[in-house]
């Protein structure tokens, strides 16, 4: 009678690329609950690297949201929220404004919890994870933006060069006009 993990999924993944700056929107999917009326406890936890797991944010079994370690400063939880939707079967995670810092594994972990002789006891658990990369505004590994930026690389130079000559050319046309000026006001002269 012992359901033995929920079943939890975690979208987009496995893995997902966003831009820096962007904001990040990650579902974590619950089904085969052992009792509908239990209730659930929603931890998201963000992994660097695989040896070091940190607890970001918690929904309770009741709602409330809390914030843990580095993540309770003002500055993350403006950047973090953590949602419930479609009555309890999935979460959405927030992340706004993504940095070069967030890029890593961030792990789903569940919860289901009940009432069992007016004691609360955790019945079953559930995890699943999704990698979020987050690619740099000034550079990137990105074949195809690199052949862009030397593309535009080379149209700075042609600009430049561009410039340069047309700068060359009117010089040149205003000294022609200052020496025909000259020339003129020189013959004037001779004449009278």
């Amino acid at each position: 009678d012992v359901c033995e993990a929920l079943n939890v999924t975690v979208s987009p993944g496995p893995t997902v690329r966003y831009s820096e700056g962007d904001n990040a929107t990650l579902y974590c999917h619950i089904s085969q609950k052992r009792k509908t009326e239990n209730l659930l406890a929603v931890r998201w936890v963000f992994a660097a690297s695989p040896t070091q797991e940190y607890l970001m944010i918690k929904m309770t079994k009741f709602g409330s949201v809390q914030y843990y370690g580095n993540y309770t400063h003002r500055f993350h939880k403006q950047r973090l929220h953590l949602l419930k939707e479609k009555h309890g079967t999935m979460y959405k995670f927030l992340i706004l404004s993504l940095q070069q810092g967030d890029q890593g594994h961030y792990i789903c972990k569940v919860q289901e919890i009940g009432k069992h002789r007016n004691k609360w006891t955790a019945w079953s658990n559930g995890t699943a994870a999704t990698e979020i990369k987050v690619i740099s505004s000034k550079s990137s590994d990105d074949p195809i933006l690199k052949k862009n930026h030397e593309a535009w690389k080379f149209f700075e130079d042609l600009y430049v060069y561009a410039v340069f000559v047309c700068s060359i050319g009117i010089i040149s046309v205003l000294l022609f006009t200052l020496v025909i000026l000259c020339q003129s006001i020189h013959n004037k002269r001779r004449s009278t």
